[in-house]
């Protein structure tokens, strides 16, 4: 399964990092991950018109996207949209951090997984 990883660089910048969490067979239900530890989950929507300039991750976390879509910046001007499935892993908890911003003038729906 493809997530990707927003991570801080040594050059204090955000960078992204295609990754994948491998999932196993587990019979009639279908493929299943190894299971993650987790301390947290917060459901949230966002405005269609709602943009973050330069800001950190508040913590490690996964966001999985509900609906909608967001557009992340990184420091070296790259943007990548993530879309209904995606899943992200940010932990640029330092440096100068990324920008999201809200695309099609439309709301977006996620769930942010907090992980120590």
């Amino acid at each position: 399964m493809k997530i990707t990883r927003l991570y801080t660089g040594s050059d204090n910048e955000s960078h992204f990092e295609d990754t994948n969490i491998e999932l196993e067979s587990a019979g009639d239900i279908g493929h299943l991950s190894e299971r993650l530890n987790a301390t947290g989950i917060i459901f949230r929507r966002t405005e269609p018109d709602y943009n973050y300039i330069w800001h950190n991750a508040p913590q490690r976390q996964y966001i999985i996207m509900l609906d909608g879509a967001v557009d992340v910046e990184i420091g070296d001007g790259t943007i990548r949209r993530f879309s209904t499935g995606d899943v992200l892993f940010v932990e640029d908890t330092t440096g100068r951090g990324h920008i999201s911003r809200a695309v099609n003038n439309q709301p977006r729906t996620s769930v942010f997984v907090t992980v120590d």
